[in-house]
């Protein structure tokens, strides 16, 4: 949680953690965090910007970036990052989470905890992985999901990623949630996919929540609610 005694610099440049609501954009959390220190401030524009996109269906923590700071988006960005994933297997969707709705239903009567451990290995290390068609992967300078929301047939090559580790945090059929440490272009929609996959059953994403960036840790995140409230004690202090 941040410091209301700190004194803070929001045009010299400010890193903020934020742990993002359920149904916000990454968007919407940069511009009511813009807004409200514009207002504050009494000026018109200030640099925003966040170090690394999180899905509305998903919660959890947040880089922001102000002024200056803004400099150091990049770098964050190609820090390792930390995920707790619920699956639920036995089903699929279009959006490979809960965005869509399940387009097939498949039989999970084979599927152990011995099973899911030894298919989750196989992910470990450097691997290739087609992004999901609902993303905002660039193609021919669109955004995929806008030809996918269009219903036009769109084809994503795979990119490398690496997941340095992955491992079972709870297994209650048919929701199996996992804890994810990967780099920097791994989709987690995609990753509940391709374990489906695996196990010969289908699966998506229910929930998704990023708990670490690098060094910096959820725990230690903010609300927007409570940066909104306090925002005066942020700019005065």
């Amino acid at each position: 949680m941040s410091d209301l005694k700190k004194t803070y610099d929001f045009l010299g440049g400010e890193v903020l953690l934020f742990d993002k609501d359920l149904g916000w954009t990454s968007f919407d959390l940069v511009q009511r965090v813009r807004n409200g220190l514009c207002r504050e401030l009494g000026i018109k524009k200030l640099k925003v910007g966040h170090a690394g996109t999180l899905d509305p269906l998903a919660t959890g923590l947040m880089i922001l970036c102000t002024g200056k700071s803004t400099k150091l988006i990049e770098s964050f960005q190609e820090r390792k990052k930390e995920y707790v994933a619920t699956l639920k297997l036995g089903a699929t969707t279009p959006s490979f989470d809960m965005e869509t709705e399940e387009d097939s239903q498949f039989d999970i009567s084979h599927v152990t905890q011995e099973l899911i451990e030894k298919v989750l290995q196989k992910f470990l290390g450097e691997t290739e992985q087609v992004p999901p068609v609902f993303s905002a992967v660039k193609v021919k300078g669109k955004r995929a999901f806008d030809y996918a929301r269009n219903g036009e047939d769109l084809k994503l090559h795979p990119k490398k990623i690496v997941i340095e580790n992955i491992v079972t945090e709870s297994v209650n059929l048919p929701f199996v949630t996992i804890r994810v440490v990967c780099n920097k272009g791994t989709y987690i929609r995609a990753l509940a996919r391709d374990i489906g996959e695996e196990l010969k059953c289908g699966a998506y994403l229910t929930a998704l929540r990023r708990t670490r960036i690098g060094e910096f840790r959820v725990e230690n995140a903010m609300s927007a609610e409570y940066f909104m409230k306090n925002i005066g004690s942020f700019v005065t202090n």
